[in-house]
């Protein structure tokens, strides 16, 4: 397994996802490439930086423009 493979199961693999042999496969190319290991390491603590992480609200601004983007985008008046 290279390195583009193991970015494609990524998704995966974090997920708990991958069938046996090739979640082995991932974990041995892993033993032995730092790089792939930095953006497995990285990606795990984003994920869980963002679900313990509470949302931000919106500014109104924001809100009102993204609202009538939206309702533009589907063509309903905003509200």
């Amino acid at each position: 397994m290279d390195c583009r493979a193991v970015i494609r199961e990524l998704s995966e693999y974090l997920d708990g996802e991958l069938d046996r042999t090739l979640f082995e496969e991932v974990e041995r190319h892993l033993a032995h490439c730092q790089d792939c290991r930095l953006v497995v390491n990285t990606t795990k603590k984003t994920i869980e930086f963002y679900c313990n992480s509470a949302p931000l609200p919106l500014p109104e601004d924001v809100r009102n423009r993204l609202h009538a983007a939206l309702a533009t985008r589907l063509k309903r008046p905003s509200p």
